[in-house]
């Protein structure tokens, strides 16, 4: 295998843009290093949105490298300023997982 990509749906609310209230996130794209810049990734981000979308997937979301950012640029993401990331790692009572 050359690459890969992996996505989950999972539901939103639904807005006039995502009517069905289901969202893509692609979760893992990855290409091996000895197969880079061939196009795969393209191939397997393509063949991924256009699985998610018979499914009714209308939005769709992920967290870009700046390096992989120009390719999702080209399928229409978009940057969003708004996004907002925590990692909580302490269970109530002040113990870490």
């Amino acid at each position: 295998m050359a690459a890969c990509a992996l996505g989950l749906i999972h539901r939103v609310l639904p807005a006039p843009s995502y009517p069905w209230g289901l969202a893509g996130r692609v979760h893992v794209v990855a290409t091996r290093p000895d197969a880079r810049r061939r196009g795969y990734a393209r191939a397997v981000v393509r063949a991924l949105r256009d699985e998610l979308r018979t499914e009714h997937v209308t939005l769709f979301e992920l967290h870009a490298s700046q390096e992989a950012a120009p390719l999702y640029r080209e399928f229409g993401f978009a940057d969003n300023p708004a996004l907002m990331r925590m990692t909580h790692l302490e269970q109530p009572g002040g113990r870490l997982r």
